[in-house]
């Protein structure tokens, strides 16, 4: 890849977050399948790169457990995460794509014996992604979203989907209320979205020096209406922004 790295972790939650790379790697020829902590691990290559792909599930702990494995079993070099996460800030709509230059895990307080937000023995409560994987991300979205402008305008509207950069939040809860989301807007004004593993790789990623990038379609607005936004979107278009973002990516690095 010409971003310096060898073998490259592509992680998601879910899925359908994980669009079609899994058969992309078994068209481009043999894929080996490690199972480890009930996880199927998909090593082989994909639009050209050199790759293991996996579900992590939902949540903080096992992202980390996924993260971990990705780095001490298969030697990965990088890791991207893709998936859906519900908007924060209101100026992010449903359908829109967020790169999170900085995570942090919104529910984490250990005050007072630390700052909230902070990790304790860390020192720190934001992680920044790597910035070489987060602009090549954004490359790629802004590429889908440039071909895909009319099909994505004829259902989104008046309000076709855009690309936003900033700061990702994580959590060990589906933000699902105004309430909610209206504490995490004042408590983080800095916010985009609200998903349940960003953060937790970002801090593993730190930890063993490893580059790490973070992308996400916004499936809701996390707010009452949020369940059944997320459940729609995800089946509707999760694949197709997954697919289309990671193919554009991994075939710009080849």
């Amino acid at each position: 890849m010409t971003l310096g790295v060898g073998l490259l972790g592509i992680m998601a939650a879910l899925p359908q977050e994980l669009g079609d790379l899994v058969d992309a790697m078994r068209l481009a020829g043999n894929v080996r399948t490690e199972t480890i902590g009930r996880r199927e691990y998909h090593v082989g290559t994909a639009h050209g790169v050199p790759c293991v792909a996996t579900l992590a599930r939902v949540g903080k702990v096992a992202a980390a457990a996924t993260a971990s494995a990705l780095i001490h079993v298969f030697g990965v070099e990088a890791i991207v995460f893709t998936g859906v996460a519900g908007g924060v800030r209101k100026d992010v709509r449903v359908g829109d794509i967020v790169i999170g230059d900085t995570l942090m895990q919104h529910d984490l307080d250990a005050s007072p014996l630390f700052p909230r937000f902070e990790v304790p023995l860390l020192g720190m409560a934001r992680f920044a992604a790597n910035a070489a994987l987060s602009e090549a991300l954004a490359n790629a979205c802004t590429a889908f979203l440039a071909d895909e402008h009319a099909a994505l305008e004829a259902r989104f509207g008046v309000h076709p989907p855009r690309l936003h950069r900033g700061m990702i939040v994580s959590g060990d809860r589906f933000v699902s209320s105004h309430a909610e989301v209206n504490a995490l807007r004042a408590a983080l004004p800095e916010a985009l979205a609200v998903e349940m593993e960003g953060a937790a790789i970002a801090q593993i990623c730190y930890e063993h020096e490893v580059p790490c990038a973070v992308v996400r379609t916004v499936s809701d607005t996390a707010d009452a209406e949020a369940p059944e936004s997320f459940l729609e979107f995800l089946h509707a278009l999760g694949g197709a922004y997954s697919s289309g973002i990671l193919r554009r990516f991994l075939a710009a690095k080849a």
